[in-house]
């Protein structure tokens, strides 16, 4: 009975975690105004249900789950970089959707906890933006302004959807932690005696 509560609960994971992938990117065509020229635009609660992911099942999971999301941004549109070279295409691959994407798995640091999306959002927000920020320096320096510093056009460029995203993220979060707890705490499965209990009372 050991094996088939794990094998439930793998299925379980599975099952839950693509349906949390799916719902994120539908979510990710929703856009809150015109998408910022090299990429980027606030996408209202899209990062949500992979943040979920994390919560729900832990940091497996959650990372599986933000890796899979990142394939499909990928696929939805790819920004390629200014300058055709093999490193350039490395290093959007990488700090603009694989690394900045699976980031939001360690979700699952916090997972069961109530409250926990709270704590996790600004986490994995924070290494979503360091990721875009870097890039930003790095590989779209070249559309910085004349007279403004790299580093202060990629802070303004991606801290402006970001920040919203965040934003947006915390105020539907604490009214989802407070009112619908259980959306982020996995149940667990009936033991086989409580189970063997219930048909023997009906």
């Amino acid at each position: 009975m050991v094996n088939n509560s794990k094998s439930h609960a793998h299925v379980r994971a599975l099952v839950e975690s693509a349906l949390l992938v799916a719902i994120g990117f539908v979510l990710s065509y929703f856009k809150f105004g015109a998408p910022w020229l090299q990429g980027g635009s606030v996408t209202p609660f899209s990062m949500l249900p992979i943040l979920m992911i994390g919560l729900r099942h832990g940091l497996k999971w959650g990372l599986c789950g933000g890796f899979v999301f990142a394939g499909l941004q990928m696929l939805q549109q790819f920004y390629a970089p200014p300058s055709a070279t093999v490193e350039g295409f490395i290093a959007v691959i990488m700090l603009d959707y694989i690394v900045a994407f699976t980031a939001l798995g360690l979700s699952g640091l916090f997972k069961g906890k109530q409250y926990g999306l709270l704590f996790a959002a600004p986490l994995c927000y924070s290494l979503r933006f360091l990721c875009h920020f870097v890039s930003g320096i790095i590989v779209w320096g070249v559309f910085a302004p004349e007279g403004v510093q790299v580093w202060i056009y990629s802070l303004t460029y991606n801290g402006t959807y970001m920040g919203v995203e965040l934003v947006l993220t915390m105020v539907l979060g604490a009214v989802l932690c407070t009112t619908a707890p259980s959306l982020f705490v996995v149940s667990s499965v009936p033991k086989a005696g409580e189970v063997s209990n219930d048909v023997s009372d009906s």
